[in-house]
């Protein structure tokens, strides 16, 4: 299905980006300085002290490192990563970090000084989306030739980044690697049965109906994988700024379309989905809002959305419900 993004006010994106991009393309591609091995593996060791960015590579760390990691995660639930400022406190956790997990391409933005700072002195800091073929990621045209960091929401992607986490906490601690390995593979098949079952409950929704609508660019690679045509009003990063004309043409395409559902996020404002379905109003149609997803951050802790898992089944079962007019009720979620 070819996709239609509508990325107006994507222009704006991040001042000065070129130079920070540079860096971080930089860090993405050189070869890690090398960091001593740890020795102790046993119940009596210190545990790897993990510090992430977003909840999903915290997640993916825990899954991954079993009881042999204890990680700190920067950025809570609702916190958008494009535009948050690392406070002292952060700088501290990276300090005190045994290796770091960021996920790169320009996600953090404000924070890749940081990233590179800490890297020179030899701490292992690492890019999660570094093992990725870079012809697999997208490219979208206004963001000049950089690529769109969201790769979650492509759950063969995430698969990769999965591998890489296991490879560099074995380089870090041999004596687990055995234990990482059978916690990466465990997870990589609870993906596998995921990733099916984000195809089967997509393949509900009509074929004319499966455009999904956001407040930012974040949902490429979902649509790219699984056949939705994307539009989001801001571009791939939040610190696009949104214009009334903008506004208006996504309206008019809703409207002409009849696009029963757009979606708010859980990181994002809602004030532009809700300009969006005014603007849409005003033409003689009522879009409805089809709930909240989880693009950039997960859900609280304890809750289901407060996992990886959890928070794509819950992103899936949203988009079905809106789109899918009229569909029987999902089928019990895959992968546990």
């Amino acid at each position: 299905m070819q996709r239609m993004v509508h990325r107006g006010g994507a222009r704006a994106v991040i001042a000065g980006g070129f130079a920070v991009v540079a860096v971080t393309l930089v860090l993405l591609l050189a070869p890690l300085v090398a960091t001593p091995a740890r020795g102790g593996t046993g119940q009596d060791a210190e545990p790897i002290r993990v510090t992430t960015t977003v909840g999903m590579i915290g997640d993916l760390a825990r899954n991954i490192g079993g009881d042999r990691v204890e990680v700190v995660s920067l950025m809570g639930p609702g916190v958008d990563p494009h535009l948050y400022r690392p406070s002292a406190g952060d700088v501290g956790r990276l300090e005190e970090a045994d290796i770091i997990f960021y996920g790169g391409l320009e996600l953090e933005g404000r924070m890749t000084d940081t990233f590179v700072r800490v890297a020179r002195t030899g701490k292992p800091t690492v890019a999660v989306a570094e093992g990725i073929p870079v012809e697999l990621l997208r490219q979208p045209p206004e963001f000049e030739g950089r690529y769109d960091p969201h790769i979650w929401f492509d759950v063969t992607l995430w698969m990769e980044a999965v591998r890489t986490v296991n490879a560099q906490l074995a380089a870090l601690e041999p004596g687990s690697a055995g234990a990482f390995q059978a916690n990466t593979d465990a997870y990589l098949a609870e993906l596998e049965a995921l990733n099916g079952y984000v195809q089967e409950q997509i393949a509900r929704i009509p074929e004319g109906q499966r455009v999904l609508i956001t407040a930012h660019d974040a949902f490429g690679y979902f649509g790219d994988r699984y056949g939705l045509e994307v539009l989001g009003l801001q571009g791939v990063s939040t610190a696009a700024e949104v214009s009334a004309n903008d506004i208006q043409a996504l309206a008019d395409l809703i409207a002409e379309r009849r696009i029963p559902a757009v979606f708010v996020e859980s990181s994002v404002p809602p004030a532009t989905v809700e300009a969006l379905q005014g603007a849409v109003r005003s033409r003689g149609f009522e879009v409805a809002n089809g709930g909240t997803l989880f693009s950039d951050a997960m859900g609280e802790a304890g809750t289901p959305e407060g996992t990886y898992l959890g928070m794509v089944r819950h992103n899936v079962d949203t988009i079905v419900a809106a789109l899918a007019a009229g569909a029987a009720p999902a089928s019990p979620a895959a992968g546990g």
